[in-house]
């Protein structure tokens, strides 16, 4: 089993940068992706980014070029550098990590984070 502790929510104005943190502890050696989701009120859960344990990315068209995904594998933390953030961006951050269990994909999710950008 593998647990994820985000950090680094908070309140931004439009324009503005956070970086949020994702720390992994337990089965880490299950790992083999990480990344980031988000969840505003009265909306699905939605993508954000990703990267693997051999360095490949993938965001969402809404988030590329302004949020950057980054991983200290040693560290077993995931961070998401988000720049020139919107109203649009703010929701709860969701860490995820994709776990393969037995040749099967198992995910494990963070607590969340409360990201507001508001002037």
């Amino acid at each position: 089993q593998v647990q994820l502790m985000e950090s680094g929510g908070g309140l931004v104005q439009p324009g503005g940068s956070l970086r949020l943190s994702c720390a992994a502890s337990g089965n880490t050696g299950s790992i083999v992706d990480m990344g980031w989701y988000r969840q505003a009120p009265g909306n699905q859960r939605e993508f954000i980014a990703t990267m693997t344990n051999g360095g490949s990315t993938t965001y969402a068209d809404s988030v590329k070029g302004r949020f950057t995904i980054s991983r200290d594998n040693a560290k077993n933390t995931v961070y998401l550098q988000m720049n020139s953030l919107q109203p649009e961006d703010a929701a709860v951050y969701y860490c995820n990590a994709g776990l393969n269990i037995f040749v099967r994909r198992i995910d494990a999710w963070g607590q969340g984070t409360l990201v507001t950008v508001s002037s």
